[in-house]
């Protein structure tokens, strides 16, 4: 099952071998690390989910708890982004898939355990969160990979695909966590640990068995450093941050405040679970199929004018969460069916949004260095792969930056509910940044076409393809 499945010669940009059969390599490769990558995120936001299944009469933990919980996974998930993303190029996109899979196992184990045993501190829950966060790291090493293995004209979409499929991960957890509530109520949690057990083995022995290794696939530290001296890398970073991490803090948060809301209009603990699981997972899911529609509408129209029309939305909805938290605020009591809707539709609204913006940013990141490569002096080849390594440091650099974003959303929501018990004064922070993000895309990369973005210095270029 491990034996050596390495690719040493692979130029995905050369036409002829790519129809003669490296496409179908592509192909297979890309199914098994969407899969991976699906699983991973899955065991990431666990704790969305988790929650449903923690009364406070019976865990003894707060609405700040919870955030705090899954801002911990959200906080891990982001950090680990960065060495996941040389992972794959230091030991094969092969070998990494089977490791990070099996490597899940812990947490999802301990959750089982955790959840069977209530009264216990804190503290072990916060761990276990944390350990759930490398699943977070999974997406970081998946689309670095796959960067590798298609060609410029076909990254969009196969970034699209990849990282839309990894996301759809996050409903699904949901969607499980919604049967296990439905048929076995909000006390069976292990169910849905003993799930994704049988999930993760599957990945494990699907990767090793059918994907591949690439030998010249390599970024060096030379690569990561060198971006951080692009100011692109930090502009890409802060768009992320607000369409990703409003994408991965939503997913957490989502579940959570319908619960809270459901509980303030007078339903047990039982009832609130399973209505918040029936709604909760359908943001995530609209948004992870958004996602392949923003990398395929940048292929075509351009990542910058898709990025500004997403965060122009997101502006819009999030002044309809605004007004309607302001209302409740003002009225007081139990949330009514107005309000209630006006919070369903804004939610929902935005996962699309940064759905479509998470595709659109990404596609930019190729982009952007294609067109930076040209001033570079060398071969086509040096060209190429200087731009490749490029692209997949700043992946995995933007989405660890741009998780962060999620960690923002949730301990804003915990600081806002623990000051007022409301989430106004998070959504007008939210819609703050969300016009901020607007303003910058349009000012770098609508005003000025991306072809003309400032060409690479040498200096920098000679130490990113050495």
């Amino acid at each position: 099952m491990f034996r050596s499945r390495t690719i040493t010669d692979w130029d995905p940009e050369d036409i002829a071998r790519w129809e003669a059969g490296n496409k179908n390599v592509a192909r297979r490769n890309l199914i098994w690390s969407v899969i991976a990558e699906h699983i991973g995120l899955s065991i990431w936001t666990m704790w969305s989910v988790m929650v449903l299944f923690m009364p406070q009469s019976v865990y003894g933990f707060t609405a700040g708890d919870k955030f705090l919980l899954a801002a911990t996974a959200t906080l891990v998930g982001g950090c680990l982004r960065i060495p996941y993303t040389m992972a794959t190029a230091t030991f094969g996109g092969r070998n990494w898939t089977v490791f990070s899979a099996l490597v899940l196992l812990i947490p999802t184990l301990g959750s089982m355990w955790l959840l069977a045993h209530p009264g216990l501190p804190l503290w072990p829950y916060l761990l276990c969160a944390a350990l759930a966060g490398l699943g977070g790291g999974n997406f970081a090493s998946s689309m670095t990979n796959i960067n590798a293995f298609y060609p410029q004209r076909l990254k969009g979409w196969a970034l699209g695909i990849n990282a839309g499929g990894g996301n759809l991960g996050v409903p699904a957890i949901q969607v499980v966590g919604l049967l296990v509530i439905a048929v076995a109520g909000n006390r069976a949690p292990y169910w849905v640990c003993a799930i994704y057990l049988v999930l993760l083995a599957v990945a494990a022995v699907g990767a090793a068995s059918f994907m591949n290794n690439l030998a010249q696939h390599r970024i060096d530290s030379s690569a990561m450093r060198s971006i951080l001296t692009v100011s692109d890398t930090w502009i890409v970073a802060f768009l992320y941050i607000g369409t990703f991490g409003s994408f991965i803090g939503f997913s957490f948060a989502f579940s959570q405040i319908l619960q809270i809301n459901f509980v303030a209009g007078g339903q047990n603990a039982a009832q609130a679970a399973l209505h918040a699981a029936q709604i909760a997972f359908v943001g995530p899911l609209l948004g992870s199929v958004a996602r392949v529609y923003g990398g395929k509408l940048a292929d075509r129209i351009g990542g910058g004018r898709v990025t500004m029309a997403a965060f122009t939305g997101m502006i819009l909805f999030g002044a309809l969460l605004i007004s309607a938290s302001t209302y409740h605020d003002r009225t007081g009591g139990a949330v009514d069916a107005a309000t209630m809707t006006c919070f369903i539709v804004g939610f929902v609204a935005l996962f699309v949004l940064s759905g479509v913006g998470n595709g659109s940013v990404y596609k930019m990141i190729p982009s952007i260095f294609e067109a930076r490569s040209h001033s570079l002096v060398g071969s086509e080849t040096d060209r190429q792969n200087w731009s490749r390594g490029m692209s997949g440091a700043l992946i995995g650099f933007a989405g660890a930056i741009g998780a962060l974003g999620g960690v923002g959303i949730n301990l804003a929501l915990r600081q806002s509910y623990l000051s007022s018990g409301s989430a106004t004064a998070a959504f007008w922070v939210f819609v703050t940044f969300y016009v901020a993000a607007l303003t910058l895309t349009w000012f770098r990369y609508v005003r000025t076409p991306l072809a003309t973005v400032p060409a690479v210095r040498h200096a920098e270029a000679a130490v990113s393809v050495a």
